[in-house]
Order: structure tokens, then sequence, then C-alpha cells
């Protein structure tokens, strides 16, 4: 009898461990708003605007709330893989281990095919971020898989259709320099519907991926081209670099003087202190040494000193500068420089005829190697993105064959 009490007193025990540990799981995410889709699908709308960390509390919160939902898994991964990027070489590699224990949680947990989708993606993202041996034929590889899958578009939970893979596939082989892939994929996603979620980011994508693959057509670019070509805006130190090494201004101002001796006895008047450790201090010194407009040393107020300031950001205007100084030079023809002095009207209605680039923007977009927008706005203060600053530098290149 005793015994049988026992048992009994053990079966209740349990029977209570189990219903109290249902009930504090139930406890955990007890409100409608309180679920793991939805906080996955805010984390994945933090993930866009750029707020990581908090991206990742949502993350979080959703596979507290169901350990078995694979997107959470998903979602944690991809901001590891972002928190590694934005690292110093010596602490990336925990974010880095931490990407990769949360892809194979998500692949593990993923329960439909609408969650395997969103593991592949996740897999592509942290791919291209994290950049490992072999990273973009692994890409391909989940691409192949996720256009595979049978999947309702309307359960997949941020991504909202089939050609979100598409488009990340695109940043994929973006980042690969793989422009001509970049651009055909970029377009797959334009082509998909007459209106979708990704099409706004594929077309940003699809214009600045053509960009570089016209600037590309019929040159050869070179790695430091192609680095720069994927920037969101270039610096003074990346426009003497496409200067010198994808245009060859060294060889062709030298070209232009006559006598070698006077080319060897030419060099730049003083090294800038902020360009001593610069990756393109040498770039930097042959544009001092021929004076280019536009790419001088600046008086800095601060350090009471002439420097380059090879990191400041590189404006419209200030390209057209440079580039016709550079022009002027080749063609050797100083009426350039004057050209378009004394206009009463400007074509463009965000620069004034009297401005102190006019000329420079003038000489530059009517020989097309600058363009204007289809409104007719210069924007001659918006950023040179690498692209345009590339394209730029191909057209040059053909215009520099007419003199």
């Amino acid at each position: 009898m005793k015994k049988r009490f026992d048992l009994l007193a053990i079966f209740l025990v349990v029977v209570l461990a189990v219903v109290a540990g249902c009930a504090k799981q139930v406890a955990k995410c007890n409100t409608p708003e309180d679920n793991p889709k939805h906080h996955y699908l805010q984390g994945m709308n933090l993930l866009e605007k750029g707020k990581i960390d908090d991206a990742d509390a949502k993350f979080e919160r959703s596979v507290y709330c169901d350990d078995s939902f694979g997107p959470g898994y998903a979602g944690q991964a991809i901001v590891s893989s972002l928190k590694a990027r934005d690292q110093k070489e010596g602490y990336r590699q925990v974010d880095i281990d931490r990407a990769k224990e949360k892809l194979k949680l998500a692949s593990k947990k993923a329960s439909a095919p609408e969650e395997e989708f969103q593991y592949y993606v996740a897999s592509i993202r942290v791919g291209t971020v994290l950049k490992p041996k072999n990273w973009l034929e692994s890409a391909e590889d989940d691409y192949k898989n996720v256009m595979k899958l049978k999947v309702d578009e309307n359960k997949l939970v941020y991504y909202d259709g089939r050609e979100a893979a598409t488009y990340y596939m695109g940043l994929a082989y973006l980042e690969g320099r793989a422009f001509q892939q970049a651009r055909d994929k970029f377009s797959d996603v334009l082509n998909s519907k007459k209106e979708g979620k990704w099409h706004e980011f594929a077309d940003k994508g699809w214009k600045k991926v053509d960009k570089i693959v016209r600037a590309m057509s019929g040159i050869t670019v070179g790695d430091v081209g192609k680095e720069i070509a994927l920037k969101e805006s270039i610096q003074r130190g990346d426009m003497v670099a496409l200067l010198v090494d994808e245009l060859k201004i060294e060889k062709l101002f030298a070209g232009r003087i006559p006598v070698k001796s006077q080319v060897d006895k030419m060099k730049a008047d003083f090294t800038p202190a902020d360009i001593v450790n610069s990756q393109f201090k040498e770039e930097i010194l042959t544009a001092m040494k021929w004076g280019i407009r536009g790419l001088e040393p600046m008086y800095d107020e601060t350090t009471k000193a002439y420097l380059f300031k090879p990191d400041e950001t590189v404006t419209r205007k200030e390209m057209a500068l440079v580039l016709e100084d550079v022009l002027i030079k080749l063609a050797g023809d100083d009426k350039i420089a004057t050209a378009f002095f004394g206009q009463e009207k400007s074509p463009f209605p965000d620069i004034l005829a009297s401005a102190a680039w006019y000329n420079a923007v003038m000489n530059m977009t009517t020989r097309n190697i600058m363009e204007a927008e289809l409104s007719g706005e210069f924007r001659p203060n918006d950023k040179v993105d690498g692209a345009e600053a590339l394209l730029a530098i191909r057209v040059l290149k053909q215009r520099i064959n007419i003199y």
C-alpha cells in the first residue's frame, strides 16, 4: 500500500511540475501582439532602418516566446553578422561564431517551406556580409535551393515575395564584384511583378550597378576602381586614386611635356601631415605634383597647416572642377577654362551662371562627362558615388581621344 502511495505521490509531483512548466511557458508571451511572428517582423523592419541592437532585442523576444521559431534565429544570425562587420579584427570572431550557430538553429528549427525560405535568404545575407571562403558560391547554392521551394507568399513574414531572394542574390553579386550578374538579378526583380516591396530597392541597385557596368565597358578597371565603384560616396583620396590608377594622368600629363628631364624634376612641394599614413599617399603626391585644380591642399585653421583632407567627401560641383582641369591640361587649351563665362542664364535651375563652378559644370555636361537629372537639376552639392565617378572617368577617357 505504501509503495502505491509513493508512486501516486511521485506521479502527482511530475504532473504538477509539467503543468507548472506549461503555465510558465504560456505566461512568457500571453498577449495577442506578444508573439514570435510579430517580434520577428518588427526586428526585420528595425534592421532595414539600421537599428541593429533594437532588432536584436526583437529577435531575442521572438525565440523567447517560442524557442522552436526558426525565423527568429535567422534574424539573430543577420544581426550577428552585421555586428561582426563593424567590429575590429580581433573582436569579430565571437559574433561570427554566433552568426554560424544561429544559422544552424534557423535551419534545424524550420518547420515549413516559408521558414526554410527565411533561413536561405538569411544565409545569403550573412555570407554577403562576412564573406568567408567561397561565400559567393555558397550564396548561389542557397539561391538555387530557395527558388526550388514551394512557398505561400502570403505567409512569408517580412519578405512578402519570392523576389526578395533574387534581390539579396543581386546584392551578393554586387558585393562579389560580379556586376553583370548583379544587374541581371535586380532586373529580374523589377520584371517579377507590376508592383512589389522589393521594386524600389532593386531599382536603386540596378541604377547603381548599371553605372558600373557602363563605366567598365571597353576599359579594364583595376582593383582600386572596383572597390571605389561600390562606395555610396567618394572622398578626395578616392578621387585621386581614380585619376592616377584608372585615368593614368601621370603618363598622360608627362606625354604633354616634350623634355623628359623637366618631368623628372617635378615633385610635390611638400607632404601634407594627414596623408603620411594614407593608402593613397603616392597618388596624392602625384596629383599635387601636377597641380590639379580642386585637389590642392587646404589651409586648416585648427592645425594652422595645409592639409589634403583625403577623407573629405567630394561633391558633384567639386568633381566637375577637377575633371575640367584634367581636360584643360590634356587638351592644352586654356580657352576651355572660360568657354562659358559671360552667359546670363544657366540651363540648370540649381546653379547660377555667376557661380564659381558654372563653367566647369557646363564643360562636363556639354561633353556628357557628367549628367544632369531629367528634371534639369545638376545637384551641385550632392555627394558623388563611386559608380558615377568611375563612369565620368570612362567618358573623359573617350573625350581625351578627340584632342
